[in-house]
């Protein structure tokens, strides 16, 4: 059986964002958002969500490039100067690793933004983590650990079948992918471990940004049995902090593709949140 969630990340950062989540939904084959609970634009993509109940949501979890939910000054070393969440990743996963203080802030940061969540009243379809954060072991602990208590359904787990990518285009696996895979695989077991799904697959990776509606397609066509998440990031158009070279408008046009229906249906995909899906 051939299941798929087709997810937007970066739902709340602004309305042109919300706007493509709507239409996306409403018009087209999106069937979760993963809302940023901090963003600029939280509050009205917590509207539309409302007005869309069958839109799955979930915490996209940021602890990089935003602003944490809780004042600066309950978290100083997880932020810079002006009150930003800091941007090496590297330098602030060393501290949440071996430093007992920011692990403490880190731990409080989360559980503010699942609390924000919850104080939204939406159901909590899954969880993930901006620049997927959660491949960091102290992250994912915590995260396990708030999710268990909120009761989400499901978890994002960044692990990319490469051979899939080269039946629809010719594809070389950068280096990071064989570093990355054993953490992503030790993180699915983690999240099963707990009760929490976790798909076999996920795409979005290779083409963040660039998921066309080739691609797309040529995922759908080629879509392994099992669970699977396609992520992506619609907009109407570019927004501050938006990423340079991103193609928003055209990962819309992917999700609102006139023909993908039919193709979803032709290869008997049937699509929905990870609340709609068994437990892995």
């Amino acid at each position: 059986m051939k299941n798929l969630i087709l997810t937007a990340d970066d739902f709340g950062a602004s309305v042109e964002v919300n706007d493509a989540v709507e239409r996306a939904h409403r018009h087209g084959v999106l069937t979760a958002a993963s809302l940023m609970v901090s963003g600029a634009a939280a509050h009205d993509a917590v509207a539309r969500a409302r007005a869309m109940p069958s839109l799955r949501v979930g915490l996209h979890l940021v602890l990089v490039e935003g602003k944490p939910v809780l004042p600066a000054r309950a978290v100083p070393d997880l932020v810079d100067g002006q009150g930003y969440f800091r941007t090496d990743m590297a330098r602030a996963g060393a501290a949440m690793f071996f430093l007992p203080k920011v692990r403490a802030q880190l731990a409080a940061e989360i559980e503010a933004q699942f609390e924000a969540f919850a104080a939204t009243g939406l159901r909590l379809d899954h969880v993930n983590a901006h620049k997927h954060f959660h491949l960091h072991p102290t992250i994912a602990g915590l995260m396990v650990k708030a999710g268990r208590a909120h009761r989400v359904r499901g978890a994002r787990v960044p692990l990319e079948p490469q051979a899939v990518l080269g039946r629809i285009e010719q594809h070389r696996a950068p280096g990071v992918v064989a570093l990355t895979a054993p953490f992503a695989r030790a993180l699915r077991a983690r999240f099963r471990r707990a009760g929490i799904a976790a798909p076999d697959q996920v795409f979005g990776l290779a083409w963040s940004g660039a998921m066309t509606s080739s691609r797309l397609k040529g995922l759908i066509a080629h879509l392994p049995e099992g669970l699977s998440e396609i992520y992506l990031h619609p907009a109407t158009g570019s927004y501050a902090g938006s990423a340079p070279g991103y193609a928003y408008g055209e990962e819309l046009k992917a999700l609102t593709d006139p023909g993908m229906p039919g193709l979803i249906a032709a290869h008997d995909i049937r699509l929905g949140g990870f609340c709609d899906f068994p437990v892995q």
